[in-house]
């Protein structure tokens, strides 16, 4: 993979963001360290020199981040609607669809850790609007498999009247979407709600949700 650069590859494309991603998401948490804790002490001085050249440059590895982290987001669903053999992945939704499941999982994953109020409630918000963009996607993928062929329609029904049914509606829309969703509106307009409760739903709902696509996926095919 590492050889060659082929820009038509799903495949050749995440492997090169993860190759840039992974080594900067790891300098940015090597920027906070002693941040987040004040009681670790830098023995060697050149890692001291280090960590406040970083310091200096985190809003550089910011720019870098963010679009590589949207390309790495999105690369999982456009990856498994490049498998043109598997009908439930052959579908262009899937890659804003993951993109924007990532991203509110990673909100998620802020209001858990935060402990700024401004913080939390700034997040609840940005999450309930990826809730809402995420199941209007949802939506559009189910409907893009009923306006398919038969072979899609049968995909489907893994989804809607299968095996995957309950993990998919109850587990993922019902209580990974529409629960927290609802937790997010009340807590947004004034009641008091415990904040890790929406967030891991929302973390277990996108973690249920890769696994039902990426399992079911692999049992549609076109030749029977």
């Amino acid at each position: 993979l590492y050889t060659t650069i082929r820009i038509e590859s799903p495949m050749s494309w995440g492997a090169w963001v993860l190759l840039l991603t992974t080594p900067l998401a790891i300098l940015w948490t090597f920027s906070y360290l002693t941040e987040l804790f004040p009681k670790v002490n830098l023995t060697f001085g050149f890692l001291k020199k280090f960590q406040n050249f970083l310091v200096t440059n985190r809003l550089n590895m910011a720019y870098a981040l963010i679009p590589l982290s949207i390309v790495l987001g999105i690369y999982t669903g456009i990856l498994l609607s490049a498998f043109n053999a598997r009908p439930l992945w052959n579908n262009a939704i899937l890659g804003p669809l993951f993109l924007t499941s990532g991203l509110s999982t990673a909100a998620a994953t802020i209001i858990l850790c935060s402990k700024s109020h401004f913080e939390r409630s700034l997040f609840s918000k940005i999450d309930l609007g990826l809730i809402i963009i995420e199941l209007a996607l949802i939506v559009h993928m189910i409907m893009g498999y009923w306006a398919g062929s038969e072979v899609q329609l049968e995909a489907m029904q893994l989804l809607v009247n299968g095996d995957f049914t309950i993990m998919f509606f109850v587990f993922v829309v019902i209580f990974g979407l529409l629960f927290p969703a609802f937790l997010e509106i009340i807590e947004i307009r004034g009641y008091k709600v415990p904040v890790a409760i929406p967030a891991l739903l929302v973390l277990i709902g996108g973690l249920v949700f890769r696994f039902v696509m990426v399992e079911a996926g692999q049992i549609t095919r076109y030749l029977y």
